[in-house]
């Protein structure tokens, strides 16, 4: 099994290719140690190398953030730890952990009214942002719409990415507004 690294526009981060679909649908992001255990048999793994804090799993790539460690000392362990997972045979997500992923997200918020407006934003960022996202190792979903501004959440590299502002405002922000004349700002939620 031959497993290609890539840098990310986020240092703390980088994007591992297993050449084996990951997730079949969706993506999933672990922040800690106990809920990628009960989730996550790659992601516990991945959380079991001193200096993880992060891992997110996408159709046919890893990400793992890390601490203040050296990718010098982490990127062995992390590489065995992907290569032992995919021979080992098991799900690389527990049966139903992500079950109703492909639900709209949690918390959504949107005035009534504005469900067309909201349904062309959703499309433009799946069909044009998040594609070149998840290039760098990570993902954008919607979060809400409100007064001109669209909340979206960062996942992956572009969480606590230098660049992610940059990301959002010249180019995110840039697309929807040429599109959809009701947008005004975009914004970035938890």
């Amino acid at each position: 099994m031959f497993i290609q690294t890539e840098a990310t526009p986020n240092p703390a981060t980088l994007k591992f290719l297993p050449g084996k679909i990951v997730l079949e649908t969706g993506t999933a992001e672990f922040r800690d140690e106990t809920e990628a255990r009960a989730a996550s048999p790659l992601a516990a793994r991945l959380f079991g190398v001193p200096g993880v804090t992060g891992v997110f799993l996408g159709y046919d790539f890893i990400t793992v953030t890390k601490d203040s460690a050296d990718w010098q000392h982490m990127k062995p362990a992390i590489l065995g730890n992907i290569m032992e997972h995919f021979m080992s045979g098991q799900p690389v997500v527990a049966s139903g952990a992500l079950a109703g992923s492909d639900q709209p997200e949690e918390g959504e918020f949107f005035n009534e009214g504005d469900e067309t407006i909201v349904a062309t934003i959703k499309e433009l960022l799946d069909t044009r942002v998040r594609p070149a996202v998840a290039q760098d190792g990570g993902d954008i979903t919607f979060k809400g719409f409100r007064d001109g501004v669209v909340y979206l959440n960062m996942k992956g590299a572009c969480s606590g990415c230098p660049s992610s502002t940059a990301t959002l405002k010249h180019g995110v922000q840039n697309l929807l507004r040429h599109f959809v004349p009701e947008v005004q700002e975009v914004e970035a939620v938890m």
